[in-house]
């Protein structure tokens, strides 16, 4: 497989260093200072594109892959909300977009016992719940992708919470997510339910890069020959 990367930061070269393990090409490297490569013979020679930059140009990166009827891994988290128009897009045009907030198997497994335990603390009213995400400082995002994930699986299983906020919580129907930036943390994210009487704490850690780097890889190759949205659940099959 040929892959263009869009990113060459810390996790583009982790990207490409499992690439090249699984066999696979990196013929085009697309970095903030050689944006005219989108039209180079490099670009229009790969199978497809995996996407790790910042929030304000991943939207602007995906539509520049589709002019190319490139198909697009994207690991960029906090644009999102714009996530709906570009789907329009996918829908309308046949293009091919699989996007997570994370790449990691054992987020993805982390996420599916959040949904499994939300929905028994449904009818625990006594037990409020909280959401702590530890990144590096160089994140620019915060909340994380995935922390907002975890928001959106705990809200749409537990009726007494209506949205998450940002810091601390305004009323009881919300959950806040605390954010912290420090040192070169990969990424941490917790899950507490707290009564007056105990606490549940679900943790998951990220050792390094490479888990991430590996899932992206993975995901691109799974992602050929097939059209739409995609997602980890797709892949892993997890509903």
């Amino acid at each position: 497989m040929k892959i263009a990367l869009i990113g060459y930061g810390k996790m583009g070269k982790s990207i490409e260093k499992i690439a090249t393990r699984r066999g696979h090409q990196i013929v085009c490297i697309i970095d903030e200072n050689n944006q005219q490569d989108f039209d180079s013979g490099q670009f229009a020679s790969a199978d497809i594109a995996i996407e790790f930059t910042a929030p304000d140009v991943a939207e602007q990166n995906i539509r520049k892959c589709f002019q190319h009827s490139m198909p697009v891994v994207c690991g960029t988290t906090g644009w999102t909300n714009r996530l709906p128009a570009i789907k329009d897009e996918i829908e309308k045009n046949g293009n091919t977009l699989f996007w997570a907030s994370n790449f990691s198997l054992g987020v993805n497994v982390f996420f599916q016992i959040n949904k499994y335990l939300a929905k028994i603390m449904n009818d625990f009213p006594s037990y409020d719940i909280f959401l702590e995400e530890i990144h590096h400082i160089h994140k620019k995002d915060a909340p994380s992708g995935t922390a907002i994930t975890i928001a959106e699986i705990i809200l749409q299983n537990i009726e007494r919470k209506t949205s998450w906020v940002k810091d601390d919580a305004q009323s009881s129907e919300q959950i806040p997510i605390f954010s912290i930036r420090e040192g070169e943390v990969v990424g941490t994210h917790s899950v507490l339910y707290k009564s007056e009487m105990d606490s549940i704490v679900l943790t998951h850690e990220m050792k390094n890069r490479e888990g991430l780097a590996l899932g992206a890889v993975v995901a691109a190759e799974f992602s050929l020959g097939k059209k739409g949205l995609l997602s980890m659940n797709d892949l892993l099959e997890l509903g």
